[in-house]
């Protein structure tokens, strides 16, 4: 087959890469990125695919992906925007509208397969703690603008095949996502350019709802699935999940701090207050999402897709974990290693975190 990845040199786009050069080593791989990584001899899995540089966020992408889409057999749909979290508009051009030109584009190049990259974000509230299946509610939640954006984009995928019944859409919902590479990148979702990365030596306290408990998978299961579900053209939408969650106590344990239990309301607003003074980087939305998302029924998966994970939720926020202190990374522009040198580079072109701009 002819595979387009959209962000595929992100954090799942590198897994799946990884996953189709083991799995299926004779498909052909074009990957699509705002920023390309350097496809060297020493860059795997990078180098291993062909590369077009688009940025979704612009109406004239659709030409771009049209063009790159002609004699594909299917799109994998990973591309997202998670910074800057202030620029509204950035972010919902690219999550949303973006998700909107690839489908049309593959309306436009006779692709007949989409697989897109969902959350157990987009479920509503009223269920956490318990899992839900696919047929749960898909309204977001409202403090987030990344759940609003997931769910917006899946309403966006529901009117294209209204309209376009010849591709068969697909939708994966999987909950926190981790490998050890994305250590550095996380850091750099998190944390101010001016704070060195040791910090995550040095937490003596974690403020906490005792209650937290997150889905989570690794980024390779989830590249497994994705093969899964191209190989099988399946449709529909599929939570994928690994069977335990993460829980306030494996948080403090992987950091070695200790709890300081603090109700989940009252942390959100202050992570609401840090962030409207500019104190910190994070939305307060994510922290929102944290204690609204449910488990998630992978029956279907399973059933469907054969599919089961091999590395179970812990062991997920264990690794990546580590890769945050000791600079997990790759040489991707989005996965890159969060050093001394980034954080200045960084800071000179973003300033403070009142001005971010996209990384």
């Amino acid at each position: 087959m002819r595979i387009a990845v959209t962000g595929a040199s992100g954090n799942v786009g590198t897994a799946v890469l990884r996953a189709l050069a083991t799995i299926r080593p004779d498909d052909t791989v074009v990957g699509l990125s705002r920023r390309t990584p350097q496809s060297d001899g020493h860059a795997e899995p990078y180098r291993s695919a062909e590369w077009v540089q688009v940025d979704l966020a612009r109406p004239e992408s659709e030409h771009v992906l049209v063009e790159t889409f002609s004699g594909v057999d299917v799109v994998v749909h990973l591309a997202i925007a998670f910074q800057p979290m202030r620029d509204r508009r950035y972010l919902r051009e690219v999550n949303v509208g973006g998700t909107g030109r690839v489908a049309r584009a593959c309306a436009r190049a006779g692709v007949a397969h989409l697989v897109h990259m969902s959350s157990s974000g987009v479920y509503a509230p009223g269920a956490y703690g318990r899992k839900v299946d696919e047929s749960w509610p898909r309204t977001g939640v409202s403090a987030s603008t990344y759940s609003m954006d997931k769910a917006a984009a899946e309403d966006v995928l529901d009117e294209f095949e209204k309209l376009n019944p010849g591709v068969v859409v697909a939708r994966l919902r999987p909950g926190l996502i981790g490998q050890y590479e994305f250590g550095s990148a996380l850091l750099r979702y998190a944390l101010p350019d001016l704070i060195p990365s040791f910090v995550v030596d040095h937490v003596p306290v974690l403020p906490i709802d005792r209650a937290f408990a997150v889905p989570a998978v690794h980024a390779d299961d989830i590249a497994v699935a994705v093969v899964r579900v191209l190989e099988r053209r399946s449709s529909g939408p599929f939570n994928v999940g690994a069977p335990t969650p993460v829980v306030a106590q494996d948080v403090a344990h992987e950091l070695g701090a200790r709890i300081i239990p603090v109700p989940a309301r009252l942390l959100t607003s202050a992570v609401h207050a840090g962030f409207t003074t500019h104190v910190l980087p994070i939305h307060h939305g994510w922290v929102a999402l944290a204690f609204t998302t449910p488990m998630l029924d992978t029956t279907r998966a399973e059933r469907e897709l054969l599919w089961k994970p091999v590395m179970d939720g812990p062991d997920v926020l264990r690794e990546t974990v580590r890769g945050m202190r000791e600079g997990g990374a790759t040489t991707s522009p989005a996965l890159r290693e969060r050093s001394a040198g980034d954080r200045v580079r960084s800071f000179l072109r973003r300033g403070f975190v009142s001005r971010g701009k996209p990384s």
